[in-house]
């Protein structure tokens, strides 16, 4: 695990968040760790980016909050995100990933379609953060085998992306850019 510092306080934070249930704040707390996950390509940076992206999501709908096992889930990752960055704290990384494992397994304790919807989050939230990486600089094929989805998935999900094209800066003009490349090297 690399950046353990920073891990550790989206962790506490995210707990915190969901402790007092203002979690407005979790996907702000992705957003953080995505670009030490792009630098790194530390596995760990990138399972916290998607988990606390889908938290955000799951926490901040309130029809889930009303559906038969929320209550289960709800318990499961304050639980479990409490003993991850506990077991962080004591420099136990393998007891940190089993806290963050059990919060993903205990969708599979929900019935019904709160746990299908919840599954479905997390799909979505590991092709966010994977286009979010591609747009730090990573290779779409490098992104997708990092976060486990198909290259298919992600152009997919690259190409619907409008603002991908919008946040190209205008460069200026080729001719321009060859007068520019003389200058230098005469």
């Amino acid at each position: 695990m690399k950046e353990v510092d920073n891990i550790l306080r989206i962790l506490k934070s995210a707990s915190q968040m969901i402790e007092s249930d203002k979690t407005l704040g979790l996907k702000d707390l992705s957003d953080q760790t995505i670009h030490s996950a792009t630098i790194s390509q530390d596995p760990d940076n990138i399972i916290v980016a998607v988990l606390v992206y889908a938290l955000s999501k799951s926490f901040n709908r309130d029809y889930y909050r009303k559906m038969e096992g929320w209550k289960t889930f709800e318990e499961s990752v304050k639980k479990n995100l409490k003993s991850a960055y506990f077991a962080l704290e004591s420099n136990d990384v393998d007891r940190c990933r089993v806290g963050l494992g059990k919060i993903r397994n205990s969708i599979n304790k929900i019935n019904g379609n709160l746990s299908n919807y919840i599954r479905s989050i997390f799909e979505r939230a590991k092709i966010n953060k994977a286009f979010r990486m591609y747009e730090h600089g990573l290779s779409s094929e490098q992104t997708a085998e990092l976060l486990g989805i198909s290259l298919w998935d992600l152009a997919t999900y690259i190409g619907q992306d409008s603002s991908a094209e919008s946040r190209h800066p205008i460069s200026m003009p080729i001719k321009k850019r060859i007068k520019l490349a003389e200058d230098f090297f005469n």
